[in-house]
């Protein structure tokens, strides 16, 4: 698939048939590429047990490859139909209480049940055969959103017994988890694997390697349960696509281990809802500033986080329309938004954006989610705006997205660390990469985001790499930070635990003699409002703070005003030794890159850029007007208006003239 298509998210088993051509001249009309659908329709594929309906789906990609429009179909397995759920029901996920989910709305599934797997083969096996290699489907997307709704980890009898094997193979002995884990501590030992149970009904906190364990455990479970989908759509739909559509800010599982598994990672892209449901955050006023146009990072940095975990290719599977049903208040996008999210995602490199949906639901669950198309089939305001994003797509010549200027490494594991041993209750890893992505970015630097396994390769192809908080840092990782010459800079929390949730025997961070920049003696989590100042007047430490010893010679470069180090430098290493607010980030951020020759372009809150070559996409957030020429005197305009209005959007060069 070429860059810039578009598409929309479809249920024609919604709709009368009859309404069905009218849809697809519609969507060429708009300038539709493809359309994602059958990701719910289990129960309408299969009413009952072995009775299958599937002609209604031959039908409309039939008349869908008669209009030159494409398909992405999708494995059904995220709704498992009633028959099935009665048939096997501790297929049925538990919740972290103890408690089954219900039948009656969507994931209602645990990932390691043996039988649904079983289910879910027989069910993809069956639609992949008929329209594997139908001239309409260009991919296929398996299940949907999965972690989303907290469905990742489940707590039922099939889990625990999947958990008890996986503890099985990997430490062999239970004298060996014993010793892993610390057991000793509480009379915890077990005398063998089938005495290990759950850790969420403990009274007061479980082990934090149990839990540990366990999130890698639920993980590995739905990278199992996927790639059991992905060998049967590669059999019988060679040459196709194979997609999931990730969600934003769900955690619970490695989305690098499933990513390698796909042609294409997606996302479902709703900034309004996000920024209005996620008050951790994001606090009033933010929210209020931008009520109408969405945090101006939280979507870039998926952006950059999914593109990172398939080798590059990415697609925004569900891009918002207009008001969702699911958000704390259900706001209506500022004018110009909803194509503005649309370009901002192909200025990040995205092959493909797919509005969700075409038609609003006068029914159900969702009724209240706008589309582009009313339920009376009047054009709702989406409409027109995707109309803008097909012509810009077809009248714009597109530079392809290039390296960012610097690089942040994101690790899952750690997020699973941090959530299980906080040590204060505002410590947020997520969090704290998002602050340092939007540091980044009001500099107006294009940021890449790698796994700790890819920096393991590349930390050589940029000259600035920000690690914070990384749980461990395994002997690759180290070996590459000793080897780089890149300016790399870790803390807070960088390797302060081993594998096994222990604290370093030499004390943190856990790194090779040649390079460890400090040796941390204690820490401590700083209450809302409770700030270290760091000297200078550079800023201050907050949320957390740690008290460093310098060793191996390395230089003090930052220090509190209390007298501790507060940023350690040892070659090309640094090490902060908190949690940075805003201007000391900055500051911090702008003595690197002066260091290592990388230009920074100061941007007002709610601009941003990213690089394309010479080349740059320039995007308006906030609600007022934004003079391009402030960019810089080697600033020209090659697409939009010299002064960009609120949600605009332009394409510039650097460098001289176009």
């Amino acid at each position: 698939m070429t860059r810039g298509q578009l598409g929309v998210c479809y249920f024609p088993e919604h709709w009368d048939r009859a309404d069905w051509p009218a849809d697809i001249a519609e969507m060429r009309e708009l300038g539709i590429d493809f359309v994602r659908m059958g990701e719910f329709a289990w129960g309408v594929i299969e009413p009952e047990s072995g009775v299958l309906n599937l002609d209604w789906m031959q039908d409309i990609l039939d008349l869908l490859h008669e209009n030159g429009i494409k398909a992405v179909l999708c494995t059904p397995t995220a709704t498992p139909p009633k028959w099935l759920v009665d048939t096997m029901p501790d297929m049925i996920a538990t919740g972290r209480d103890g408690q089954p989910r219900s039948f009656g709305s969507r994931r209602h599934y645990s990932f390691a049940h043996q039988g649904y797997r079983r289910e879910c083969a027989r069910i993809t096996r069956l639609v992949a055969g008929r329209f594997g290699t139908h001239p309409a489907v260009i991919g296929w997307q398996t299940d949907n959103e999965y972690g989303c709704h907290d469905t990742t980890i489940s707590y039922g009898a099939a889990d625990l017994a999947a958990f008890r094997d996986w503890l099985a193979q990997r430490y062999q002995s239970a004298d060996a988890l014993n010793r892993s884990w610390g057991n000793v501590f509480w009379s915890m030992q077990y005398r063998s694997f089938d005495e290990v149970e759950l850790p969420n009904l403990t009274v007061t906190e479980a082990n934090p390697a149990h839990w540990m364990d366990y999130r890698r455990f639920a993980s590995r479970m739905v990278a199992e349960f996927n790639q059991l989908q992905v060998e049967i759509l590669r059999e019988l739909s060679p040459g196709r696509d194979i997609i999931h559509n990730f969600m934003g800010r769900i955690l619970d599982f490695d989305h690098f281990e499933l990513g390698a598994q796909l042609d294409v990672s997606s996302w479902d892209s709703y900034p309004l809802g996000f920024l209005d449901q996620m008050r951790d955050l994001f606090g009033r006023d933010h929210r209020l500033a931008f009520a109408r146009a969405g945090n101006p990072d939280f979507q870039a940095f998926h952006h950059d986080l999914y593109r990172a975990t398939s080798g590059g290719r990415w697609w925004i599977m569900e891009q918002q329309p207009g008001p969702v049903n699911w958000a704390p208040n259900n706001i209506a996008p500022r004018d110009g938004m909803i194509a503005l999210w649309a370009l901002e995602a192909f200025a990040h490199g995205a092959e493909a954006v797919a509005y969700f949906r075409w038609r609003q639901l006068p029914f159900a669950q969702e009724q209240m989610h706008a589309g582009l198309l009313r339920p009376d089939r009047s054009r709702a305001e989406g409409f027109v705006e995707a109309q803008k994003v097909a012509e810009i797509l077809r009248d714009v010549d597109w530079p392809a997205t290039s390296k960012g200027d610097v690089a942040l490494v994101f690790d899952y594991e750690s997020c699973w660390a941090w959530a299980t041993q906080p040590q204060g209750e505002n410590f947020d890893y997520f969090r704290l990469h998002l602050e340092i992505y939007k540091g980044l970015r009001q500099l107006g630097l294009s940021v890449d985001i790698l796994s700790p396994d890819q920096a393991c390769t590349r930390l050589e192809d940029y000259d600035l790499v920000f690690a914070p908080g990384l749980f461990s840092c395994s002997a690759e990782l180290s070996a590459a930070l000793a080897a780089t010459n890149t300016r790399v800079i870790l803390g807070p929390r960088t390797a302060s635990k081993t594998a096994d949730f222990r604290i370093p025997a030499d004390m943190p961070p856990d790194l090779p003699d040649a390079i460890r920049p400090a040796r941390i003696g204690r820490v401590e989590s700083l209450a809302e409002g409770l700030t270290v100042p760091v000297g200078g007047d550079a800023g201050a430490l907050l949320v957390w703070r740690e008290f460093a010893e310098a060793t191996g010679g390395s230089e003090i470069i930052m220090q509190t005003a209390d007298g501790h180090p507060a940023l350690l430098r040892r070659g090309h290493i640094d090490y902060l030794c908190g949690w940075p607010d805003e201007r000391l980030l900055e500051s911090l951020i702008r003595a690197a890159c002066e260091t290592a020759g990388i230009i920074t372009r100061p941007l007002p809150s709610g601009v941003r850029l990213r690089r394309a070559g010479n080349k740059a996409f320039v995007i308006n957030y906030s609600d007022t007007a934004f003079d391009v020429a402030t960019l810089g005197p080697d600033t020209s305009l090659l697409h939009g208006e010299a002064v960009l209005a609120p949600s605009g959007f332009a394409l510039v060069q650097f460098g001289g003239a176009a």
